[in-house]
């Protein structure tokens, strides 16, 4: 059982998390099931060596990619879809505001994140990319569209951030974004400086416990 922080959450339902420790999206789910204190076992799929293309994976997401969420006999693929049915099924720590506004704001920055960035950059794309045309060009897209991305969020949150992306709290924004951005500045170089807003955003994430725990080289997969 998968349990990184602190949690008072040890009569909760087994669940199953089929995870990439280098992949941003299952870094997400890793990231809300800490903040809800869920506990949770971690089935490593690795992509590199092509494990999401066994039969037995393919049953769980036809689209073999990671994370997946096994909960009981619900199984969810997506980590946008997986954020909200931990939301309606786990209400604790809530990861969406009361407030519609704060919600609908928090629903959006998710969506930039998961639909018109990093699928931008994902794994298969820039493969095909740098077999196309070549290793610059892999790197000069993928910061191409994150840098588009971020400088939609960047306005979608620079009078509404407080220390996280809506105020005092950490919501589905935060989730989203704070693994996106250490992949953007980690792995493909862009330069946060750039981005001030989510550049404070980030900083606050990484203070946190359950952030940490999270975090790639932290998983049972890594490799160092």
């Amino acid at each position: 059982m998968h349990n990184p922080v602190d949690s008072s959450s040890a009569s909760a339902p087994k669940l199953v998390l089929y995870s990439y420790w280098q992949s941003s999206c299952a870094w997400r789910v890793r990231f809300a099931l800490n903040l809800k204190g869920l506990s949770y076992e971690y089935r490593a799929v690795n992509l590199t060596k092509g494990e999401q293309f066994s039969p037995e994976f393919e049953r769980l997401n036809p689209l073999r990619c990671v994370p997946v969420l096994v909960d009981g006999d619900v199984i969810i693929s997506d980590s946008y879809a997986i954020l909200l049915y931990l939301e309606e099924k786990y209400p604790q720590n809530a990861l969406l505001p009361f407030d519609p506004q704060l919600r609908a704001i928090n629903l959006q920055a998710a969506s930039i994140v998961s639909s018109s960035i990093q699928p931008l950059h994902m794994m298969s794309v820039l493969k095909y990319v740098e077999d196309k045309f070549g290793v610059e060009e892999r790197i000069a897209r993928a910061q191409f569209h994150i840098e588009n991305g971020f400088q939609a969020l960047e306005k979608l949150l620079k009078n509404r951030a407080g220390p996280y992306s809506t105020g005092e709290k950490v919501y589905m924004a935060d989730v989203f974004l704070a693994p996106q951005i250490a992949v953007a500045a980690n792995r493909f170089n862009v330069d946060l400086a750039k981005f001030p807003t989510l550049h404070a955003i980030y900083d606050s994430c990484k203070a946190l416990l359950e952030f940490q725990a999270s975090l790639p080289d932290r998983q049972p997969d890594a490799v160092l």
